[in-house]
Parts: structure tokens; C-alpha cells; sequence
């Protein structure tokens, strides 16, 4: 029975860093493949190693935390099962729904319903958890509504880039041995800012993996299952087949769709989620990868819409309510083209504007959110149950 249930769990566990990896690559490498500046096999090969280091060296202080510290027991294999179970069955909303759930918040949830139902819940361990979810997405948030609203655009202008004819690299040989140089055609512009894309989704897949390997594998390495060092190569494996399968579809998806998140905007957003998510699972706290990307990119197309609004005309009609509206500036935000060299300033109008509708829907946001909430709140109440009533748990 034992050796059946550690089958299952292994399995599951697969299954769990094999969707991962399908999902976190295209968010990682999309606008590098997008861009056309790494294939989808060399995407793979990147989302594969560095999810590797990134679980081998970050993601065992959220391994500790997920497989021992949330409650203050030891796991058996029977509750290792079924808190991967609600793991798994949080990917299945994030696909029924279209919604990228948190697989972080649904194990969170599995783990707290488990320790309430067996009165072993760590609460100060589970307060900071928590607390961490409400302050992560709303610095997620600000951070980047603050770069939308005062410095995107003229990063927009430094970042228009011409692509030259032919390959960026060219390859010469010594003998029969080749090796890579850059073509005579390629600017030192061109050079930099393909060198930035693939480092910035090499830096998102070692994000992911620090947080995403104890989603797969922390309750079997909590119940002794398995070891910690076998437990990241066992996710880390399952991620990067996902990463060379599955993971060309979404690659396609957000590679090709890059019109309403632009090559610049995707950066940003990389940069700024991976370097949260990196941080929270330095400091051993489980957090998702996929929401505080979502209210990135929120609070840019939220800043962006509210460039031409001065703060000063935003005060004035709250004082004076909704019938001076007119007199202030349009919820718009700039879209300069490749020949503009001038941005315009906070509070003006600019002749090529995007209306904030198509950077920022505040009825979307609403449903995302919700659904955040409600995936761990499901994934607990879940949990209680089955553990409060099947005997999975120690007497």
C-alpha cells in the first residue's frame, strides 16, 4: 500500500512540475521566442536549467517551509497525496477558467485546512504567509504603475529598436571547431538588447523555479519520502519536460500576441515580479509567480492610462465631482510611434493615444482577483474536509 502511494504521489507530483513547466516557460521566454531571438528548443533548454538552479539554491528554503513549518507535524504519505491532489486540482481551474491560479496559494490552502482539521496549524508561520500575499500584489502593483506613468514612454523611445538584415550571430571556424561572432550588419543597440531579453527570461525561470519546485514535491519531502535534493530534481525534471512539450503552445501564445503587451512592457514586468518572487522565496514564503506578474501588468497599463492625467486635475474633481470633468485631460495614454523623439509631458494629450480601456479593464481585474481568493479559500475549506473525516492523518 505504501509503495502504491508513493507511486501516486511521485506521479502527481510529475504531473504538477510537468503543467509548470508548460506554463512558466512562456511567460519567462515568450517575448525573447516573440522577438526571434530564441527558439522554442533553445527556450526550453533555458527554462530547464535555470529552473534547476533556481529550485536547488532558493526554492529549498520554500521546500522547508511548505513540507514543515506551516504545521507542526510530519507529513505521511497519505496527506502528501492529497495536499498534491488540490495542487492538481488548482491547475484544473487555472485551464477550465483561463485564469492563471496559484498553485502556491491552493498547496498553502491544502496544508492550513490539514493543520486545522488536525489542530496543528502553526499561525504565526501562516500570519506572515498571508501577509505577504496582500503586500506582494500591491507592491507588484505600484512599482509598476509608478514606471508606466513617469518612465515608460521614454524608455519606450530608447527602446525602439531597428533590427538589422540577417542573423545577429554569425558562426566562423578555427579548424573544424565553430565558434560564434556578431555580424558586421548588428548594431551595439541590437546587441545589448537581445543580450537583456534572454537574461531577463533566464532570471523569470530561475524565479519560477525557486518558487514552483516545492509546489510539486514539499509535502513528499515533508512526509520522508523523499529526499530534498531528490525532490528538486524530481520537479525540476517535470518542469523542463513540460518546458520541451506542452510549453510550445503557450510560447506561441504569448510569443506571437505581443500587441497588447508590448516587447518593452513584457520586460518590465519580468523584471519586477521575478525580483519579488525571488526575494519571497529567499526568505522562505510561498508565493505565486502568475499574480504578482498579473497585477504587473496591471499596474503598467493602469499607469500608462493615467499618464495624461495630472494628480493636481485628479484632486480638483474629486473636490469639485463629475460636472468640471471636461475640463480635464482624457484617460489616455501615449503610444508613440518609431519617429517620435519627444514624449509628452504628465496632464498633456498627445495625437497618438491609446484609450485606457485597452490597457486596463478594471471588470477582468476584478474577476482575477476574485478567483485568487477564491482557488485557496475552496482548496482549504477542501482540505478540512477530507482530512477531518478520511483517515489520512496519524491517530
Amino acid at each position: 500500500m505504501v509503495e502504491v502511494l508513493l507511486v501516486v504521489g511521485i506521479a502527481v507530483a510529475v504531473f504538477v512540475g510537468f503543467n509548470i513547466g508548460g506554463s512558466s516557460t512562456g511567460v519567462a521566454f515568450g517575448p525573447a521566442v516573440g522577438s526571434q531571438t530564441v527558439s522554442k528548443l533553445g527556450a526550453a533548454g533555458l527554462m530547464s536549467g535555470f529552473a534547476l538552479l533556481g529550485g536547488w539554491t532558493v526554492g529549498r528554503n520554500v521546500i522547508e517551509t511548505m513540507g514543515g513549518e506551516i504545521v507542526s507535524m510530519t507529513f505521511t504519505l497519505g496527506m502528501s497525496v492529497g495536499v498534491l491532489f488540490f495542487v492538481g486540482m488548482a491547475l484544473l481551474i487555472s485551464n477550465l477558467f483561463g485564469v492563471p491560479a496559484s498553485t502556491s496559494m491552493t498547496a498553502v490552502g491544502a496544508i492550513a485546512g490539514l493543520g486545522v482539521a488536525t489542530g496543528t496549524l502553526n499561525q504565526e508561520v501562516m500570519f506572515e504567509i498571508v501577509s505577504w500575499w496582500l503586500i506582494a500584489p500591491v507592491l507588484a502593483f505600484w512599482l509598476c504603475a509608478v514606471i508606466g506613468r513617469y518612465l515608460y514612454p521614454y524608455l519606450d523611445v530608447w527602446f525602439k529598436l531597428e533590427q538589422s538584415e540577417g542573423p545577429l550571430f554569425e558562426f566562423n571556424h578555427v579548424g573544424s571547431v565553430p565558434y560564434p561572432t556578431v555580424s558586421a550588419n548588428a548594431t551595439t543597440k541590437e546587441l545589448f538588447v537581445t543580450i537583456l531579453v534572454v537574461g531577463i527570461g533566464c532570471y523569470m525561470a530561475f524565479s519560477a523555479g525557486a518558487s514552483n519546485v516545492a509546489n510539486a514535491v514539499a509535502p513528499l519531502v515533508g512526509s520522508g519520502s523523499i529526499g530534498e535534493s531528490e525532490g528538486v530534481l524530481l520537479a525540476a525534471g517535470a518542469i523542463g519536460l513540460g518546458a520541451f512539450t506542452i510549453a510550445r503552445r503557450t510560447l506561441d501564445t504569448v510569443g506571437n500576441d505581443l500587441t497588447d503587451l508590448p516587447l518593452l512592457a513584457a520586460l518590465i514586468v519580468e523584471v519586477v515580479s521575478a525580483s519579488l518572487i525571488t526575494f519571497l522565496s529567499f526568505i522562505g514564503i510561498p508565493a505565486s509567480l502568475a499574480v504578482s506578474a498579473t497585477m504587473c501588468i496591471v499596474g503598467l497599463g493602469w499607469g500608462r492610462a493615467t499618464r495624461t492625467v495630472r494628480i493636481s486635475d485628479a484632486a480638483a474633481v474629486a473636490v469639485r465631482g463629475r460636472g468640471d470633468e471636461a475640463e480635464s485631460p482624457g484617460m489616455s495614454v501615449n503610444a508613440l510611434t518609431a519617429e517620435q523623439k519627444e514624449v509628452a509631458k504628465i496632464g498633456e494629450e498627445d495625437p497618438n493615444t491609446l484609450q485606457a480601456s485597452d490597457l486596463f479593464d478594471p471588470s477582468t481585474t476584478a474577476r482575477v482577483v476574485g478567483l485568487w481568493i477564491l482557488t485557496p479559500s475552496i482548496s482549504a475549506i477542501a482540505s478540512y474536509l477530507l482530512f477531518s473525516f478520511v483517515p489520512l492523518s496519524p491517530a
